[in-house]
């Protein structure tokens, strides 16, 4: 029962902050947060298990991928904020004030991967799957998955509307989401 009031209230949370995407169904930001939900439904499924077994081989691959997820979410914001010059005069409502970037970054991670951030999603969603596998995991963290390609997706469409063919050049030499495989 704790897990359904942390869910709702974690919920609403997140509405608020995804309230400009939520407005907008055509938005990456409205996929986006169908992805959070998922991730979050997948927490609180495996919350009591965090621990179980820590040395496991399932453990130490959740492990793997949570700190990797760490690292893209921090390295990916890092380089948005010095390098993509995002600008309130950007006119993108949807869009959190840091993703209205006016400079294509196309290097550290970016050189690699076009989303690090939602490969972090990517890779903290896995990562809590692991954590206690079962099929309603497996559900939650295809949902989450799936989201997020529609996210990222949306998203490109975007970019290509604002950077042009700067943005199809930059999809050529890089992945979506994991160096040199996806």
């Amino acid at each position: 029962m704790p897990e359904v009031i942390l869910f709702v209230i974690a919920t609403a949370g997140i509405s608020y902050v995804s309230r400009a995407s939520l407005r907008a169904p055509g938005a990456h930001g409205f996929y986006r947060f169908f992805a959070w939900e998922a991730v979050l439904a997948l927490f609180l499924l495996n919350v009591r298990r965090w621990f179980v077994d820590p040395f496991s081989p399932r453990q130490i691959v959740s492990w793997l991928l949570l700190f990797g997820s760490l690292y893209l979410v921090i390295a990916g914001v890092i380089l948005l904020r010095q390098r993509g010059k995002a600008t309130a005069a950007r006119d993108d409502a949807p869009l959190y004030e840091f993703e209205k970037t006016t400079v294509l970054v196309t290097d550290g991670l970016y050189r690699y991967i076009r989303h690090p951030l939602y490969s972090s999603l990517l890779f903290l969603g896995w990562g809590i799957f692991f954590k206690a596998p079962s099929w309603l995991a497996w559900l939650l963290v295809l949902a989450a998955s799936a989201f997020l390609f529609a996210t990222a997706r949306v998203e490109e469409g975007e970019n290509i509307r604002y950077f042009g063919d700067v943005y199809r050049a930059y999809m050529q030499r890089s992945k979506m989401f994991v160096p040199f495989v996806l």
